[in-house]
């Protein structure tokens, strides 16, 4: 890659971005753990098992409905924690703030970094503000790096699915990348669109509390869920299958998607999960997930099979099956 210069698909969660990870940043600064590319980094201490993840936010534009970039990252950075079946506990917290931003919209938007904390109990605990001239920074951008600790025997890892799996989803896809896309075109639907965004651990501790076997999660933020299921096929070397009938998607995000010429498996999301877990359960985890608020539209989508190993397929609505493929780039950029 030494000839090439960066572009936004680098950034996009695509080939693009697979091939710089794997190609420029792992062969330099690769290890065991580093290596399992999971959204967190389990470590090991003596008697306590702990997962870190670092992650920026970026999103254009920093409000949008159902949400702001102060929500996005204090959910997205405990989403990924509990996507390793690990309790978030701690987070830090660093600002780049551009010139000229209004104290009202920064207060406004760590108002809502702090609500998200206050209902999960997770604490901001260091952190680091930092100011760029005027027409630099989009406003504010925000890195955060959250730590958990890990209490239950299931790891939650992409690449723990297995054969008979069953496959679900908690709940409707592509909510927030088409709110955010709405408000920065401007576009106008009879329903509004809102951002889905929410902290996913209260849900998935309520899962890992009742359910004695979940091989793994993994929550479909960019890329959408076409990512997800690639990434646990690729991982856990099994075919993925899923039936585009059973996948939930709301009429307006539907239609949303039809008017830009968008697939909404592959649009991004900022409060749901795949779980994956052993077929027996599956209507257990259903009844759980449904009588949750987050999960009132969760469904079985569909199971892990042997082969091809490595694939994501898709069974379509006219009764068909195409291979699901991350797309290079980014379909929606600064998304998250």
């Amino acid at each position: 890659m030494k000839n090439e210069r960066i572009l936004l698909s680098h950034g996009g969660g695509g080939q693009r971005t697979s091939e710089l990870i794997r190609n420029l940043m792992l062969p330099l600064l690769r290890n065991p753990i580093l290596d399992r590319l999971d959204d967190s980094a389990c470590l090991s201490m003596p008697g306590t098992e702990l997962a870190l993840t670092t992650d920026s936010y970026v999103v254009d534009p920093i409000f949008f409905p159902g949400g702001d970039i102060g929500r996005l990252a204090a959910c997205g950075t405990i989403n990924d924690l509990s996507m390793q079946a690990a309790e978030p506990l701690y987070m830090t917290l660093a600002l780049i703030l551009e010139e000229g931003l209004a104290v009202a919209d920064l207060e406004r938007l760590l108002s809502s970094f702090a609500a998200v904390l206050k209902e999960t109990g997770v604490q901001v605990v260091t952190g680091d503000t930092k100011v760029v001239e005027r027409g630099k920074g989009s406003g504010v951008y925000i890195n955060t790096t959250g730590l958990g600790v890990r209490r239950y025997a299931t790891s939650g890892s992409v690449a723990a699915a297995r054969p008979g799996d069953a496959v679900l989803i908690t709940g409707t896809l592509g909510d927030h990348g088409m709110a955010v896309m709405s408000r920065r075109e401007g576009l106008r639907f009879e329903s509004e669109i809102v951002s889905d965004v929410a902290p996913l651990w209260p849900m998935v501790r309520a899962l890992l509390e009742a359910l004695p076997e979940i091989h793994s999660l993994r929550d479909p933020t960019r890329g959408g869920l076409t990512a997800a299921l690639c990434d646990i096929a690729q991982a856990s070397k099994v075919a993925v299958r899923i039936r585009e009938t059973a996948v939930p998607v709301n009429p307006a995000v539907r239609g949303a998607c039809g008017l830009l010429g968008l697939d909404p498996l592959g649009v991004a999301n900022e409060g749901k999960a795949v779980v994956v877990l052993p077929a027996k359960y599956a209507d257990q985890a259903l009844h759980l997930l449904r009588a949750m608020p987050l999960g009132r539209e969760a469904a079985v989508i569909g199971e892990v099979i042997a082969s091809p190993a490595g694939v994501a397929l898709l069974r379509t609505t006219i009764g068909g099956e195409r291979i699901l493929t991350v797309p290079v780039g980014e379909d929606l950029p600064r998304i998250c």
